[in-house]
């Protein structure tokens, strides 16, 4: 049952003013309470050294900062301390992809090959753009072999590729199968893949504080990473890096990043189409839909799924698939989510559009996937309007 408290409208406008203000701190008081229930714990758990969480629920954006950005440089964390994503930044590839599909210069059904000619006669070149988008081409790695040092080696290790499994008949969770189709946008469009990210898409959708390469003036927000051994570390470069794994960003724009996916009428058309395209649903793998970048669930959605969704198995493991044709549209009744890590860091988005509620999880560890998904399921649950 629901709750509306209601005030009397005969109390002068001061006092009413002053007891919605009250109130207001009041309900940012039990948030704040309820966040640090979850994530202190947490923390202490697996020795994270700094975390930055941002809630949006109710129409309002809250913040919380923990820990260190920096132990060496006793840095506290805050809304805008920059952290690696990891695969997250899959997310801003797709939706890059999407935008040149929306904009008519990319086209998600044809053959890779169109776009990258060296792939022609060879089984990946004839996967579609959207399959690659969707870890269904064909079982390729979790990462490149340790030999393959440059996006010209990556090449030439994916015309070398020999086929595992028919198109669309397996998800198999991939760097290199993200990577390309980030690749081919570029292609298409015939600029770097970089200039691409923060000219087309960055800037379009105002994430000011967003990077692949974090500039100089930046560089004193950019958090400390720390490895399995509590040793400091950031992302080491590799092929179809930028594309996989690249984003660097704070919890404040990628909270702004979650409530553009909540509404993008807060977009121009062509930009939302872009978002919807990212949310649709392409291929049904158990319980869990994938989308380009984002996965989703039907919600509500138990907890115990979301973990299988996002478990070691999933990711690591090939998944037998049903291609959705048509694909399911965006649609609001879904739990939305993606976890990334990099060797010193690890995140997690999730958001729900048909409850107008989001949550952003950054750490400068390498956490488990469990913990994260578990600890924003008991924030964002207990806020649904």
């Amino acid at each position: 049952m629901s709750h509306q408290r209601t005030y009397p409208m005969h109390l002068p406008r001061s006092l009413l003013l002053a007891v919605l203000l009250a109130a207001s701190q009041a309900q940012a008081d039990t948030l704040q309470n309820q966040v640090d229930s979850v994530i202190e714990p947490m923390m202490r758990e697996h020795d994270i050294a700094g975390m930055a969480v941002a809630v949006y629920a109710n129409g309002q954006e809250h913040y919380f900062s923990y820990g260190l950005a920096s132990k060496a440089e006793r840095t506290p964390v805050t809304r805008d301390t920059l952290f690696e994503v990891g695969s997250v930044s899959k997310t801003y590839t797709a939706t890059l992809v999407a935008l040149a599909s929306a904009e008519g210069k990319l086209d998600l059904k044809a053959p890779a090959s169109r776009y990258q000619p060296a792939l022609s006669g060879t089984p990946l070149g004839e996967a579609s753009v959207l399959e690659l988008g969707a870890y269904s081409a064909d079982c390729l790695p979790l990462q490149f072999p340790d030999e393959i040092k440059n996006d010209a080696q990556a090449l030439g290790f994916l015309q070398q590729w020999k086929r595992r499994f028919a198109p669309a008949t397996q998800r198999c969770y991939s760097n290199p199968s993200l990577g390309l189709f980030g690749n081919l946008a570029a292609l298409a469009q015939q600029q770097p893949f970089a200039q691409l990210m923060g000219q087309s898409l960055l800037a379009q959708l105002r994430l000011q504080h967003t990077y692949l390469q974090v500039p100089a003036q930046a560089r004193g927000l950019y958090a400390q990473g720390y490895d399995a051994k509590n040793q400091p570390v950031r992302v080491n470069p590799g092929p179809f890096a930028d594309e996989a794994y690249g984003i660097k960003t704070s919890a404040d724009d990628l909270l702004r990043y979650v409530r553009l996916q909540l509404d993008p009428r807060l977009l121009k058309p062509v930009q939302a189409q872009a978002i919807a395209l990212t949310q649709a649903g392409y291929f049904q793998v158990g319980e869990m839909t994938q989308g380009l970048g984002w996965e989703r669930y039907p919600y509500p959605v138990a907890l115990d799924t979301l973990l299988q969704g996002n478990g070691a198995q999933m990711i690591r493991e090939p998944q037998a698939i049903r291609r959705l044709d048509p694909p399911q549209p965006a649609a609001p009744g879904f739990w939305y989510n993606k976890t990334g890590a990099t060797s010193g860091f690890g995140a997690y988005v999730a958001f729900v559009p048909s409850k107008g509620m989001g949550i952003v999880l950054l750490a400068n560890r390498n956490y488990p996937n469990e913990a994260r998904v578990s600890a924003a399921y008991r924030i964002l649950t207990t806020l649904e309007p």
